[in-house]
């Protein structure tokens, strides 16, 4: 089955869902996994490390309908130093749209990398409906398609999977804002700050 590398390209990688997704499809594989964080790491070393991998699994969020800078500055790198083994690259996106569709130009971003620098094209799961399906009932979905998703890699197969949660686009941004005014009572963020478009206060 050989080595499966997971690069996790979230822009908040150690405390991020893409990590808590890079966890269970590392659980799902039978071979050797090795997980990396993009965020400060040694992209050149990163660069390195996919050549020794047979599979790479590219685990990230969509940013404003593309790729996180973490990956961009990834793949930027991995063209410029290319390793002389190309291992099979697959994707595991997620999105806070309820539609897993909003992730197919992200997807395609990276398809057209790997045509275009001679990578094998893998398989494919976009997450719908945000990072809180993690801790919903609804989790068992998302379990499932990781591991439809990891069969099919590595079966050397180019397929294309996708879940999100069974709701109506109501229901869905009901609970979605419940959901973040609970997140941001937790951190002492008021519904009237979370609705200003203030970054930061102003300086003195």
């Amino acid at each position: 089955m050989g080595e499966l590398l997971i690069l996790n390209g979230s822009p908040r990688a150690p405390r991020s869902h893409s990590r808590r997704l890079a966890d269970l499809a590392a659980g799902c594989w039978k071979g050797n996994t090795v997980c990396r964080d993009i965020l400060g790491a040694d992209l050149n070393g990163l660069c390195a490390e996919t050549g020794r991998a047979s599979h790479v699994l590219l685990v990230f969020p969509l940013y404003a309908d593309a790729l996180p800078v973490p990956l961009l500055k990834f793949l930027t790198a991995l063209e410029e130093s290319p390793p002389q083994s190309r291992p099979v690259v697959s994707v595991l996106i997620n999105c806070g749209f309820l539609e897993p569709h909003q992730n197919d130009v992200a997807v395609e971003m990276v398809r057209l990398f790997c045509r275009q620098n001679g990578y094998p094209l893998g398989s494919a799961l976009k997450i719908g409906s945000g990072e809180a399906i993690l801790d919903t009932p609804f989790r068992f979905l998302v379990s499932r398609q990781v591991r439809r998703l990891v069969r099919s890699m590595s079966r050397g197969a180019c397929r294309t999977f996708s879940v999100t949660m069974p709701l109506t686009r109501r229901q869905f941004v009901s609970a979605s804002t419940a959901y973040w005014l609970r997140y941001g009572r937790s951190r002492g963020v008021t519904k009237s700050q979370m609705e200003t478009m203030d970054i930061e206060p102003d300086g003195p």
